[in-house]
């Protein structure tokens, strides 16, 4: 399930110190990843690939059960999705416009991937976080739960669309089912559902209709831990064993490994952007 050609990459990054150096001095790296490779390799770890950070205080007989590196982009590769997030004159990164029914979404043929979840997991903080490259793109963020009314359309260049979509539970637009339904059974450029579960409480009820949602309609989608500055290790540990066994056992379409994220540390951004360029195909 993972794109081809992308192995050896954290193994890679952190054995290789010809490689940070290359990418340090390369045009090609953002200056954002830059700073990131100059960071010492605890810390950098952390940054980059937080559910392998994690591995280290888990006994071996529970280490043979998460799938830590199915999608292990190289250095190279980082550096070349934080580029496609980044916004230049020949890159644009932009709101598009919003849409409360499918038949009103902006007709765009680029490949397209959203974001899901329940009301203040942080989705538009996520969104926030991966467009930290383009300053530019307002994505409204509100401390109140159930902020995002509308389906949000993003477009990052020639490459894809992002859509935000309203939350679920506390507070969503009463349309929220048939917005959502409609939305997935029929955008037929859709090609991942970025599934947001709160790394403090981990799947609840409300998680659970939205993963028998994809299962249903047979789309591919990925389980994303957000807010795990807000976990200790212990806990965080816990959820990411209970959750991991969860897609394991009771799902056919979730993606196996699992993207623990901050968007206040940024922690595991940088990974994501890299899967969110591959799904849709810009890392081929």
């Amino acid at each position: 399930m993972a794109a081809p050609g992308l192995r050896l990459g954290a193994e890679r990054l952190f054995a290789m110190p010809g490689v940070l150096e290359l990418l340090s001095r390369s045009n090609s790296t953002s200056q954002a990843f830059a700073e990131v490779l100059r960071l010492p390799k605890q810390q950098m770890r952390k940054l980059l690939y937080p559910l392998q950070e994690v591995e280290r205080f888990l006994a071996p007989d529970s280490r043979q059960d998460l799938h830590l590196r199915i999608f292990d982009p190289s250095p190279e590769d980082i550096a070349r999705a934080d580029n496609v997030f980044t916004a230049t004159k020949g890159n644009r990164i932009d709101y598009v416009s919003s849409a409360v029914r499918i038949d009103h979404a902006p007709d765009l043929p680029r490949p397209e991937v959203c974001f899901i979840g329940r009301s203040n997991v942080g989705k538009s903080s996520l969104i926030k976080a991966l467009f930290s490259l383009a300053p530019e793109v307002e994505v409204r963020v509100s401390k109140k739960p159930g902020h995002t009314k509308k389906m949000n359309f993003f477009k990052v260049g020639k490459h894809f669309t992002v859509v935000d979509m309203p939350g679920y539970g506390y507070r969503a637009p009463e349309d929220f089912v048939d917005m959502v339904e409609t939305y997935l059974k029929e955008r037929r450029n859709l090609k991942r559902t970025f599934l947001l579960v709160d790394s403090v409480v981990g799947i609840q009820k409300t998680d659970n209709i939205a993963i028998e949602m994809c299962e249903e309609f047979a789309l591919p989608y990925v389980i994303v831990l957000t807010k795990i500055d807000k976990s200790s290790k212990g806990h965080l540990l816990k959820q990411v064993l209970q959750i991991q066994k969860f897609v394991n056992t009771k799902t056919q379409g979730c993606f196996p490994q699992l993207f623990p994220v901050s968007s206040v540390t940024f922690s595991g951004i940088h990974l994501l952007r890299s899967f969110i360029a591959s799904v849709t195909g810009n890392l081929d």
